[in-house]
């Protein structure tokens, strides 16, 4: 795990959250929507990593509920994997908790699976295995 992949960050609104990343001379290379977690996401490169900004889709989306009790901002971490389901089998053998069992579907088409909070110093982690 020693690929950052990319930053999470938890918006109300894409657009209005896309205005200031372009002003600081940012743009969105993907916006895709992930109706798994009921969420639009927009990527944002930036030097060998991204920015992905995180919208909510509607109020039952739990990003509605994470935006609702501590407002926008840092969501998560990513870290790329070549194999996430023998990453996820070694934190469990080590005593991490996780996210579910087992990886689901995010964007890009990536399996994905998240770390709990409780096991990473308050931080949502998050490890990603691309596609093919």
């Amino acid at each position: 795990m020693r690929v950052l992949d990319h930053i999470g960050i938890a918006v109300g609104s894409l657009e209005r959250r896309l205005a200031f990343y372009r002003a600081l001379g940012l743009e969105a290379a993907a916006v895709e929507e992930v109706p798994s977690e009921g969420l639009r996401v927009a990527f944002l490169p930036v030097e060998g990593t991204s920015i992905e900004l995180l919208e909510p889709i509607g109020p039952e989306s739990p990003l509605a509920a994470f935006i609702a009790k501590r407002g926008e901002g840092l969501h998560h971490i990513c870290f790329r994997v070549a194999d996430i389901r023998s990453a996820m089998a070694e934190l469990k053998k080590n005593g991490f908790e996780l996210v579910g069992d087992e990886p689901r579907r995010g964007a890009h088409g990536c399996l994905v699976c998240f770390i709990h909070p409780r096991s990473a110093g308050g931080v949502l982690v998050e490890l990603s295995q691309p596609e093919g």
